[in-house]
């Protein structure tokens, strides 16, 4: 009942549907609501909800995190960011015991467990269990919009996360920190490799054939696919062979004209990641951008 989820209880007083009963009457006493914001008129059913809803306009952020010094607005969203530093997942899927930092995230993940999956892709036929994922789907995988910007130089990024971790390379920020010593890192995945590496805690995905230990189970699924003699995917064009598809497919790029790599800096395309990263390091310093960069962040150091 937990993966087929049907909204089929319906709000009287509006357009909106829920997959529970309890959700939906939860949502019937917002309608019923006394305390009404006098900035965007919306009701909350209590007048602490009301105080905390109303520190959005006025931009208060009372919470502040020890670690990295970022403030927000209730307890319950520093208390859900806290866990970006301890690493700790309380919401555990009970289908496939993956970990997430927020409920919203393994109510998210529940969706692949789901059997019923009617919204389909018209471009690549993969199915979806609701439209918002969809959407989500044909905007970020088929797509070239990148509609997020680095404030400090030209990139530009399809996903906010990416972005992100982008602008930390100008910032230098490094929130993740190690609870056995001095080091930090920019993502929490650095984090999770060093704790394995220096500190070995946590769990390693080994390889039962040679013993090979790894920090991700998708490196692990990769490295069995070498102990195979066999190698099914074939180039078309040449006799070359490969243990994965994706690697066939980049491979094939070779025999075509396609360049789907383009320098955000220049006009040039490439027909590989590796070659445009290197010609963008190389363009970035012919433009003199690195010079204008470490201004702005000796500009930052001097502001703080």
């Amino acid at each position: 009942m937990l993966h087929d989820r049907q909204k089929v209880f319906s709000c009287t007083q509006c357009d909106k549907c829920f997959s529970h009963p309890l959700n939906l009457k939860s949502h019937m006493r917002l309608h019923n609501a006394k305390f009404k914001c006098p900035e965007c008129g919306k009701c909350c059913r209590a007048n602490q909800d009301l105080t905390i809803h109303r520190r959005i306009h006025s931009g208060e952020k009372p919470f502040e995190c020890t670690v990295c010094s970022k403030r927000f607005a209730t307890k319950c969203q520093l208390v859900t960011h806290s866990r970006l530093h301890s690493g700790e997942k309380p919401y555990k899927c009970h289908v496939c015991q993956k970990a997430y930092r927020t409920s919203g995230a393994l109510y998210k993940h529940t969706g692949v467990h789901m059997i019923d999956r009617p919204y389909e892709c018209s471009l690549c036929n993969k199915s979806f269990c609701t439209p918002s994922v969809l959407k989500n789907h044909q905007h970020y995988v088929h797509s070239n919009r990148r509609s997020y910007h680095c404030p400090y130089c030209v990139r530009k990024y399809k996903y906010p996360q990416d972005l992100k971790f982008h602008v930390r390379t100008h910032t230098g920020a490094k929130p993740y920190l190690c609870g056995h010593c001095s080091a930090s890192f920019t993502t929490c995945m650095q984090l999770k490799a060093h704790l394995l590496k220096s500190h070995n805690e946590g769990t390693w995905f080994t390889c039962h054939i040679c013993g090979k230990n790894f920090v991700w189970s998708r490196d692990l699924k990769r490295h069995l696919l070498e102990h195979e003699d066999a190698k099914p995917y074939v180039c078309s064009e040449c006799p070359k062979r490969f243990y994965r598809a994706d690697v066939l497919k980049r491979h094939q790029i070779v025999h075509s004209d396609i360049k789907p790599y383009c320098c955000s800096l220049c006009d040039n395309s490439f027909a590989d990641k590796r070659s445009v990263k290197q010609h963008f390091k190389k363009c970035f310093d012919d433009l003199g951008l690195t010079n204008i960069l470490q201004l702005v962040r000796y500009s930052a150091d001097e502001t703080q």
